[in-house]
C-alpha cells in the first residue's frame, strides 16, 4: 500500500507547479494558486503516509522523479516548453534512476 500512497504523491506532485503556472495569469490566479496549495498538501501527506513504511531516502528520490518528470511532461505538451533530445535524455536518467530504487527496495 505505501508504494501506491508514494505513486499517488508523486502524481499530487506535479499538480503544485502546473498550479503556479496557472497562477501566472492574472485569469486563473486564484485557481492555480488553491490548486497549488491542494497539491502541495495532499503529496506531503501521502509522502508522510509512504514514509511509514518506505525508507525516507528511497521514498523522497521516487517522489521528487516522479513530480520532474510528470511536470517536465506537462510542461512540453501543455506550454510548449523545450523538448530538445539532451531534455529527453536528463529526464529517462531520472526515471532510470527511480526504477533503480524501487527495483533496489
Amino acid at each position: 500500500m505505501s508504494w501506491i500512497y508514494l505513486f499517488v504523491a508523486g502524481l499530487l506532485e506535479i499538480g503544485w507547479p502546473v498550479g503556479l503556472k496557472l497562477a501566472q495569469t492574472s485569469q486563473y490566479r486564484g485557481l492555480g494558486f488553491f490548486l497549488a496549495a491542494i497539491c502541495i498538501s495532499g503529496s506531503g501527506f501521502m509522502l508522510w503516509l509512504a514514509q511509514k513504511t518506505i525508507p525516507m531516502g528511497t521514498a523522497y528520490a521516487v517522489w521528487t522523479g516522479i513530480g520532474a518528470a510528470g511536470a517536465f511532461a506537462v510542461g512540453v505538451l501543455a506550454y510548449g516548453d523545450p523538448a530538445s533530445l539532451g531534455r529527453f535524455i536528463g529526464v529517462g536518467l531520472i526515471v532510470a534512476g527511480v526504477v533503480t530504487l524501487k527495483l533496489m527496495h
